[in-house]
């Protein structure tokens, strides 16, 4: 047997061997993501904005679980009192509905990016205050938006929100004030060390945690969650994909549900237009809903998918808005 033989008859005799049980493709649960509703799709994120009277709705419209917001820090000890978390539970119970997440708003914890130190445990002390009102409301998970760092300032109090200039003036440029001294490696070095920091304080309370990313945020899309979560490597740190934010990006967002995978924790949807700027009642856009649930299953996603659905002049009302978004999610789950 020559040498060329010899590598032919190897080659026949591999390919007939069983894969290894790490070479071979793993078995993946179809998941069936459950459909909840975001409560201040009936309030405001104002400070004080009460959720107790949206619940009756949303308990109605025949969602599974909701998600609660704390608005302003002051709420933490002013609204989110032991009195109130007891009426809301009283409240969940008899709407049938799960906390699917506590959501930090993100005034409350935006010096989670600083790089001032006292500012920066001002804010995860307002985030380990958010884990213990979250876990008397049985929520199974912390979550915020990344902030962004706090060296970036634009034309809008709430950064994400600048994506575009509608009605440009002549000579107007797309701009975004950078700090003298900027260091986005000192920034980004010390958001790692403050998520881990804030994945202890979570599963100190027994929750998990999860972050959203936005436009100009320290996490603003699929790929740079994955960097974060490589630095910090916990299963109980996962993604909150927001659809739409993700598509306003132009990250498609069944790919990047592909791209997260089991590291997926939760789910914001809404529908977009088709410039990919505003986000119309949903089941009036152009987004993929098939697509997105379709991914949400191979990934065996069973956690919650929620509308979050903002305000515009002329929508239907947002009772039809959140029933239509029960019966077109259930027919393509």
């Amino acid at each position: 047997m020559n040498r060329r033989q010899f590598l032919q008859n190897v080659a026949l005799a591999t390919s007939a061997l069983p894969l290894t049980a790490a070479a071979q493709p793993q078995s993946r649960a179809q998941g069936r993501p459950k459909v909840g509703c975001l409560s201040w799709c009936f309030h405001s994120l104002s400070p004080g904005a009460d959720p107790e009277p949206g619940l009756d709705i949303i308990g109605e419209l025949g969602f599974e679980g909701v998600e609660l917001i704390v608005s302003a820090s002051r709420d933490l000890k002013e609204f989110w009192t032991d009195a109130k978390i007891e009426r809301l539970n009283q409240k969940l119970r008899k709407n049938r509905l799960l906390v699917s997440q506590f959501v930090l708003f993100q005034p409350v914890v935006e010096d989670l990016s600083s790089t001032n130190r006292v500012a920066r445990e001002q804010a995860l002390a307002n985030f380990e205050a958010g884990c213990r009102i979250g876990r008397k409301l049985g929520a199974p998970i912390i979550n915020i938006v990344a902030p962004w760092a706090r060296e970036l300032k634009g034309p809008t109090g709430y950064l994400p929100r600048y994506y575009e200039i509608t009605n440009p003036r002549p000579g107007q440029k797309y701009h975004i004030d950078i700090a003298q001294g900027f260091d986005w490696d000192r920034v980004w070095d010390a958001y790692v060390e403050t998520t881990r920091a804030c994945l202890s304080r979570a599963k100190a309370h027994g929750l998990k945690f999860s972050i959203e990313q936005h436009t100009h945020c320290l996490i603003p899309d699929a790929a740079s969650f994955l960097r974060l979560w490589d630095q910090v490597r916990d299963d109980d740190l996962g993604y909150n994909i927001d659809v739409g934010w993700t598509l306003l990006q132009r990250e498609y967002p069944a790919v990047a549900i592909h791209k997260v995978g089991r590291r997926l924790m939760n789910v914001h949807m809404r529908d977009i237009d088709g410039l990919m700027r505003q986000f119309p009642a949903f089941g009036r856009g152009v987004m993929d809903i098939g697509a997105i649930v379709t991914a949400l299953k191979h990934v065996g996603f069973n956690g919650f998918a929620s509308i979050e659905q903002d305000r515009h002049p002329g929508d239907p009302d947002m009772r039809d808005i959140c029933r239509d978004y029960v019966r077109i999610m259930r027919e393509h789950i």
